[in-house]
């Protein structure tokens, strides 16, 4: 793609970044054929290619969003399905990056649309403060068809349906520890305890600890780790999202000196897609470029990790059927898409792929929140793909497809983890 920034617009570093990435681009449309949301809508400018465009025109006239631009970002899963497909390379994931950055800075949004993202950047990271509005949540729920009925308060709906009635305790594992390995010590990872699923699942750490230290693994939960930022990266809060980064990196790198780490070991796959990209996102810091590379090239998904192993066999082969669903940050993101399956598979389940696995589920982070109607047909659609497979449960590696597919399936729902656990000695995972 032909583009005509001028040498001042590319002396701003992340202008000169994304004109790189439009560069590449040869309008192919191939991308189209694997978005979630021009597959739904079938309007161009909610494909990759047509937002390529308004992201093209906005920055290459240094003007501020508008919005039909903001409308069209806005609709972006940033599920990364067009990377996938792209024969080009195209970075589309840098380039919406900073486009939502651009309309965070230059865009003034409606009152209650300001006032809810502010709301979701606020609580959300925060484990304390996202437990306690969970716990408030149930004050809400009777108007859920009011607030259903008023357009600018459907966010505030789809998060009422999708807040659960009961919250787990509070974890012991989520403290700051370390966890021996038994036998002898086949290697020493971090784990990221993160914000929102050590609030709605916290057994997946839980099982997670329990699994890698009966595999002579010794696991740290540093001090001073918490969300990863990309909550408010994907909402265009950089500065928020970079000091995320830089405490978790930080905390990360303390572990490191204090005894050395084989890897970061990451359960949400939404995180993982994110950490693994904070060497790019503090690449002009002095101070934490160096150290973020050093992070970004230790983080690992579990299944990543577990697959490197020399794992012993099964103590169990349960034989289930599973419907395995990969997670867009996953298969999309981080490019793991054989190992959680044959993980599953040696450990005796029969792994079933639903039709259209490529396919996001909605979830995406606050998408699910923020763009309630397009989140529902698109979970709708991957619940049907998955109830067809004939499973008898759902495996997934990340909070946030757990609970947009569980707020719809008839199947239960859970981590991978949980069910690697059960096949190698631990508790079977809750079936109802």
């Amino acid at each position: 793609m032909q583009t005509n920034f001028s040498a001042a617009q590319l002396a701003d570093p992340h202008v000169a970044e994304s004109e790189k990435i439009l560069r590449k681009c040869v309008h192919c449309g191939f991308c189209t054929a694997t978005c979630p949301t021009y597959v739904t809508l079938g309007n161009e400018l909610d494909s990759p290619r047509g937002r390529i465009y308004l992201i093209k025109d906005m920055l290459e006239n240094g003007r501020p969003a508008d919005k039909e631009i903001v409308t069209h970002i806005d609709r972006c899963l940033s599920c990364l399905a067009c990377m996938t497909t792209c024969p080009s390379g195209v970075n589309y994931m840098h380039l919406v990056d900073h486009a939502r950055a651009h309309i965070q800075q230059t865009y003034k949004r409606p009152l209650l649309d300001r006032l809810t993202r502010a709301v979701l950047a606020f609580v959300l990271p925060y484990p304390s403060r996202f437990r306690a509005a969970l716990k408030l949540a149930g004050l809400g729920r009777p108007f859920i068809g009011l607030f259903e009925k008023l357009p600018a308060l459907k966010p505030v709906a789809a998060m009422l349906r999708l807040a659960p009635s009961s919250i787990p305790a509070v974890s012991a594992m989520a403290l700051p520890g370390v966890h021996a390995g038994q036998g002898t010590r086949k290697g020493r990872v971090a784990i990221l305890t993160g914000c929102a699923q050590s609030v709605l699942d916290p057994a997946i750490n839980e099982t997670t600890i329990s699994l890698l230290t009966r595999l002579g693994v010794e696991v740290v939960v540093p001090e001073g780790e918490g969300c990863c930022g990309a909550l408010v990266h994907h909402m265009g809060r950089e500065e928020a999202a970079l000091a995320s980064a830089r405490r978790n990196v930080d905390a990360w790198t303390r572990a490191i000196d204090q005894g050395g780490l084989d890897a970061i070991v990451i359960t949400a796959s939404g995180c993982g897609t994110t950490i693994k990209d904070y060497g790019f996102m503090l690449r002009l810091d002095p101070a934490y470029a160096e150290k973020a590379a050093r992070v970004s090239a230790l983080a690992k998904d579990i299944t990543e990790y577990l697959a490197g192993l020399d794992l012993p066999e099964p103590l169990r082969k349960p034989g289930t059927v599973v419907a395995y669903h990969s997670a867009c940050s996953m298969q999309h993101g981080q490019k793991i898409t054989r190992q959680p399956k044959e993980l599953l598979a040696r450990a005796g389940f029969v792994v079933r792929e639903p039709r259209e696995g490529h396919l996001c589920c909605g979830s995406a982070g606050t998408y699910n929140i923020l763009q309630p109607e397009i989140s529902a047909k698109l979970r709708d659609r991957k619940v049907k793909n998955i109830e067809a497979t004939g499973a008898e449960i759902v495996a997934t590696g990340n909070i946030g497809c757990i609970t947009q597919i569980a707020s719809a399936a008839k199947l239960p729902v859970v981590h991978t983890i949980k069910l690697l656990d059960w096949a190698y000695g631990g508790e079977p995972p809750k079936m109802s």
